[in-house]
């Protein structure tokens, strides 16, 4: 697919870090967020082209605290995110900053999920690395729209419910491929046709094209999810719909309210039954 959007120069990055996990442990600290996408990007980058090694095994230490992110934007409870209206250009710009917001969550999600969990396959770091590039390319494409717009992230408050989610299962593998990429990011499937439609209508044709670009990916990173919490469950023995249940329940996930984007959560690898729970627990919830 081509686009007229352009990822970053890296003629000016220093020397990356020669082993995957560590990399990924020191972009997760890394306070700022142009300088934490850009080196994502190119790590991304290296590890397609076989720059680096990879240590399954090491226990890595963080050595500050994770993740790294600027003292802006301000972090509330969700239900004090105000929600403007899309008419006004402060109003655009503010969803344009929730959308931003998400996606430099996600860049930190998915480092984490590198660094944190030992033992598993080859593959499965390459799976979020990938991830990892694509969404601070997310972010990158989201934040320059919005400085078009005479704003810059972290003019706005923003929540932090990606990140908790993450915090909780930072001890389980399962629980996180359970409840991050197949719950709290398979959630951006649903809301993107209307918010990408509301951008649309006020006006907002580049930042619709970047939703376009956001929905193709994030189909993908589900899946990925999808993936690995399926072969954790084959692994152990579990059946993943009855599994899914009972650590929604065990970690508090939030119940997921329709309408779904059943296209879209196919696509990434959800089963029909898995649909049919997901439509019983909405309708019960």
């Amino acid at each position: 697919m081509t686009s007229r959007f352009s990822d970053p120069d890296f003629d000016d990055l220093p020397e990356l870090p020669g082993e995957l996990r560590q990399a990924a442990l020191q972009y997760l600290g890394e306070t700022d967020p142009a300088s934490k996408a850009t080196q994502t990007i190119a790590l991304a980058a290296a590890w397609k082209v076989g720059s680096l090694v990879l240590d399954a095994e090491a226990v890595l230490k963080p050595l500050c605290h994770l993740p790294g992110r600027p003292s802006l934007p301000e972090l509330i409870s969700p239900k004090f995110v105000r929600h403007r209206a899309m008419n006004t250009l402060e109003g655009r710009a503010a969803m344009i900053h929730a959308l931003t917001h998400i996606e430099f969550n996600a860049i930190n999600l998915a480092l984490d999920a590198i660094w944190r969990f030992t033992g598993m396959p080859r593959d499965y770091y390459g799976d979020w690395l990938q991830v990892a590039g694509e969404e601070a390319r997310h972010f990158s494409l989201l934040s320059a729209h919005l400085q078009t717009l005479g704003y810059r992230y972290g003019d706005f408050p923003a929540h932090n419910s990606l990140w908790e989610m993450a915090d909780k299962t930072r001890d389980d593998v399962l629980a996180r491929m359970a409840l991050v990429p197949r719950t709290l990011e398979a959630r951006g499937l649903d809301a993107s046709p209307s918010t990408r439609a509301k951008l649309a209508q006020a006006g907002d044709q580049a930042a619709a094209e970047i939703l376009d670009i956001i929905l193709r990916d994030e189909i993908g990173h589900v899946a990925i999810g999808n993936r690995w919490y399926n072969a954790l469950c084959d692994e152990r023995g579990l059946d993943p719909v009855m599994t899914y249940a009972t650590l929604a329940q065990q970690y508090k996930a939030p119940t997921l309210r329709g309408p779904f984007n059943l296209s879209a959560r196919r696509d990434a690898g959800f089963s029909e039954a898995e649909l049919r729970a997901l439509a019983a627990s909405s309708e019960g919830g």
